[in-house]
């Protein structure tokens, strides 16, 4: 467990994290390492989800990293972790698994990018606040652009209708968290002045789900399991879609288990409004 993520510097979680990983090969054996996944688990409300997971990241030396960020069922008061009966908050727990069993870490999303720009141009980063798209309030630039008025804004409105970024080629959701009395938004991942996000349009979740998941077994071999990390605006919008049955018996039949996220980590990146998971073969492909 890393404590005081608000505080802390991000070298010293990088050491803790190489630490623990010359720790793991102590114990398991150099062969056996070589098959080392890492799970993490940070509070959803610390707003250090993307230094802490790229420090994570380094001390791994490209162990694949799978997680999310701890939530509190869109209250946006307090959310909490636990481990080794210690609880806390601001924190975030690393776990090392090694295992002969074969795995495969993986993402998947339902979004595709519009020709519709927000630029940033008023912000806190620190609190992850936008108060300005285009040199106009946030709140209304945004209802704007996806057709409809301020006051009609909701989660589900900003689950339905995310913003991405483009990072080195790729899109990534910037998910909208809640609109605040002023009309200025607070966002689940990190916003800076200058940012041009997108306006983003829905494919069918379910489809793209399912193509995910057949990639997966594919790579695998087959699919005893999955531990998944499902965004909570992801069920959000599948329930405004009538999709969340689908989308269930979809998880059920892929033996996915795992949690309901306000963010989630994927190797280096903190995403959002994705479904990250860590896929595990068919045991009896490991003998």
């Amino acid at each position: 467990m890393v404590e005081n993520l608000s505080s802390s510097g991000m070298d010293r979680i990088t050491g803790e994290v190489a630490t623990l990983r010359r720790l793991l090969r102590d114990r398991a054996g150099h062969d056996r390492a070589k098959s080392v996944f890492a799970l993490c688990f940070i509070d959803g409300l610390s707003y250090a989800e993307e230094a802490v997971t790229s420090a994570i990241h380094w001390g791994l030396d490209d162990i694949p990293l799978i997680g999310g960020s701890a939530g509190d069922d869109l209250k946006f008061e307090t959310t909490r972790l636990i481990s080794n009966g210690k609880v806390t908050s601001d924190s975030a727990i690393v776990v090392l698994i090694a295992t002969e069993i074969p795995f495969h870490v993986f993402k998947t999303d339902n979004f595709l990018p519009t020709d519709e720009k927000l630029v940033v141009t008023a912000s806190d980063p620190d609190h992850r606040i936008v108060s300005e798209f285009n040199a106009t309030n946030a709140a209304e630039e945004y209802a704007a652009s996806v057709g409809t008025a301020p006051q009609m804004l909701t989660p589900l409105s900003f689950a339905s209708h995310p913003v991405v970024l483009k990072v080195g080629g790729e899109y990534y959701c910037r998910s909208i968290q809640r609109m605040h009395a002023d009309g200025s938004l607070s966002f689940f991942c990190a916003i800076d002045d200058g940012v041009v996000l997108s306006i983003a349009q829905p494919k069918n979740m379910v489809e793209a789900t399912r193509a995910a998941l057949q990639d997966v077994e594919r790579k695998l071999g087959g699919i005893d399991m999955i531990l998944g990390f499902d965004c909570v605006l992801r069920r959000l919008d599948a329930r405004n879609r009538q999709v969340f049955r689908d989308i269930s018996e979809l998880y059920r039949a892929n033996n996915v288990i795992g949690f309901g996220t306000y963010g989630e980590q994927y190797r280096s990146m903190h995403l959002n409004q994705t479904f990250t998971g860590i896929a595990f073969g068919e045991r009896q492909a490991a003998e």
